[in-house]
């Protein structure tokens, strides 16, 4: 997943977590304001980018608007803006620093990528014969 789609996600998940003091959590939220801001203003409030970020405002745990949302970063190219990916690696980092931060951001780039939290496992498997 793109770093811009990581840090909204990440973000909008971190302000339902349990353990994060009032100031962490303002914290998290000033920066994601400041990153949505910048992507109104530099695309436009009725973009398709901007639509998107409502949306996964409105279900976050909704895997077909995190794909639109990944999918209208990559079209808009939301994520070779310096500025915009500066603000967002600021929010990624703000969250991995906080307690139980590493199981906020997960970022996987590539093909046949597997990814497991702590303690788990995960395989990838392609074009393996069948084993009958």
């Amino acid at each position: 997943m793109d770093p811009i789609t990581t840090a909204i996600i990440a973000a909008l998940t971190a302000g339902a977590a349990a353990g994060l003091t009032d100031v962490t959590k303002q914290v998290i939220s000033d920066l994601y304001g400041q990153l949505k801001g910048l992507i109104h203003n530099k695309f436009g409030k009725d973009s398709q980018i901007s639509k998107a970020i409502a949306n996964i405002e409105e279900k976050p745990d909704s895997v077909g608007r995190r794909e639109t949302l990944k999918e209208e970063v990559a079209s808009a190219k939301v994520d070779q803006d310096p500025e915009i990916m500066k603000l967002a690696q600021q929010l990624v980092e703000q969250l991995k620093a906080q307690p139980g931060g590493g199981q906020f951001v997960q970022q996987a780039t590539g093909s046949y990528i597997a990814q497991a939290g702590s303690g788990a496992t995960a395989t990838v498997q392609v074009n393996q014969p069948d084993k009958d």
